[in-house]
């Protein structure tokens, strides 16, 4: 049976004191960086810790918490406990966040500053090898990594009843939910990484519900209204290294279980955001392999991927990720039985990328796409607004006559580009394409027919049947052939899922 885990163990208790002490030496995100100044915070993103020490030094009792908790310095206790007033040094290393080496005091914990858009938060977890060398435990509960901040910035945010962080490990996207909405849960398999989370959210004084459990069982028979994933999906062999990221299924089976499970779990209209991989099988669309993991009834799907790693590229990234040396011999060997696993499975590549759902009353539909170039934004808002486009587009699909009678404005970010490229007789080729210059930068290329299309939308203009009329006649006819408007429809269909034309 699953178990609520309230502990109420002595690092939670410290929380209010540390709270405390955190704040009041400008502890945060924005502080931080302002410290720090860019070059010398993006040396902490790049683990080169000379830099972040020498402007530490500079900076008081802030900088000795820097030194202390992001660097892992030990430092004299008399410095460290006026840095921490009022939280009390034995109650601390009882605690298990600091411990003492002689007349020295270090972290035992990872204890940083994250603003992921709703103000600053505080999150705890294991030390990592980021600042100095460590081999990782298998209990190893992961702090804010690459793969956890482009969850938070994937993830839409519009207000929700009930959100369900699955595998919540140090807790920092239950941490996020919490701030666009009523209840948060959080499960995790981990009994450690439950314990970091309850103290990460007594430290920034909320109320998260937290399950001990696998998988899905913890809260079996329950609906949430947004559930959000960062599961161990490593694809490899069927083995627990590390439960941040081992799930112990061969291959992408983490991926399929809880893409392929997470539908039941969603309220009416309810929606996930998850991270995911999924194998490139020779001779195999990756595309119907994540098809097969849904059911056929009840989900819109957004599968975005990002990239597509090479097997050998893929494996000795997370050989290192652990903290291993991809020169050891017993690394090598590791790296051999992990790369006969794919090879056995005539696997050529890793895919990675987010996974979005939506909970509707139909038959599943599922766009699988490649988004694998640079962009700015995040992706949260887009997954949102692909969800009600999808609305629309299904509605249109059972009625054509709201697509032929609704007007349309181009998206204010769209813009028209014309490319020419070299040919035979110089820069004669042209490529025309509408181009999307915000969120995901969607790009489609039009020909002139199309581009005469979009250009007579306007929000109080015409219809779109009788642009396609004006169309018809411009190009020399005297009537919409059925061809025709299909053809017209289905581009504008095109445009409209993707944010470039929206319907008024």
């Amino acid at each position: 049976m699953p178990t609520h885990q309230k502990t109420g163990s002595l690092l939670t208790a410290l929380c209010p004191d540390l709270r405390t002490a955190l704040t009041r030496v400008g502890y945060d995100a924005d502080t931080l960086l302002a410290v720090l100044g860019e070059d010398v915070h993006a040396a902490l993103g790049r683990s080169e810790p000379v830099p972040v020490r020498r402007a530490a030094r500079q900076a008081g009792e802030l900088g000795t918490v820097i030194r202390l908790l992001l660097l892992g310095d030990p430092l004299p206790e008399h410095e460290v406990r006026a840095a921490l007033a009022p939280v009390d040094i034995e109650q601390a290393v009882a605690a298990g966040l600091l411990d003492r080496d002689g007349d020295l005091v270090r972290a035992v914990l990872d204890l940083r500053p994250l603003d992921a858009g709703a103000g600053n938060r505080w999150i705890l977890s294991d030390l990592d090898d980021s600042m100095r060398r460590r081999t990782l435990t298998e209990e190893h509960v992961l702090g804010v990594g690459h793969a956890s901040l482009s969850l938070l910035r994937a993830t839409p945010t519009r207000r929700a009843g009930s959100v369900l962080d699955l595998g919540t490990g140090c807790g920092v996207q239950a941490v996020h939910a919490a701030a666009y909405s009523d209840r948060v849960t959080a499960t995790d398999v981990n009994p450690r990484a439950l314990w970091l989370a309850e103290a990460t959210a007594v430290l920034n004084g909320l109320d998260i519900e937290l399950v001990e459990g696998s998988w899905f069982e913890p809260v079996a028979g329950r609906r949430f209204d947004q559930l959000v994933a960062n599961p161990p999906f490593v694809v490899g062999p069927a083995r627990v290294e590390h439960t941040y990221r081992d799930s112990g299924l061969a291959l992408d089976g983490a991926s399929e279980l809880v893409i392929s499970q997470a539908p039941g779990l969603l309220a009416p209209g309810g929606t996930a955001a998850m991270l995911a991989a999924w194998v490139h099988v020779d001779g195999e669309d990756w595309r119907q392999r994540v098809s097969s993991w849904l059911p056929e009834y009840g989900v819109d799907a957004w599968v975005v991927q990002r990239d597509v790693a090479d097997p050998a590229l893929y494996v000795g990234t997370w050989l290192r990720d652990a903290g291993l040396d991809p020169r050891d011999p017993a690394v090598q060997a590791r790296a051999e039985q992990w790369l006969d696993a794919f090879t056995a499975a005539d696997v050529d590549g890793i895919g990675f990328g987010f996974v979005y759902l939506r909970d509707i009353d139909g038959p599943t539909e599922l766009l699988a796409e490649d988004l694998t170039h640079g962009f700015d934004d995040p992706l949260g808002a887009e997954a949102t607004g692909y969800f009600e486009r999808s609305a629309w587009l299904r509605a249109v699909a059972d009625d054509e006559n709201l697509a032929w009678s609704a007007r349309f404005a181009v998206d204010s970010a769209t813009a028209l580009e014309r490319v020419f490229l070299p040919g035979t007789d110089g820069w004669s080729q042209r490529v025309a394409r509408l181009h999307r210059g915000d969120g995901p930068r969607w790009q489609h290329e039009v020909d002139e027919s199309t581009i005469a299309l979009v250009a007579g939308m306007r929000a109080d203009g015409l219809p779109l049947y009788e642009l396609i009329e004006l169309l018809a006649v411009a190009y020399g006819s005297d009537e919409v052939t059925p061809t025709f408007a299909a053809d017209a429809l289905s581009v504008v269909a095109g445009l409209v899922r993707h944010g470039l034309v929206r319907p008024m």
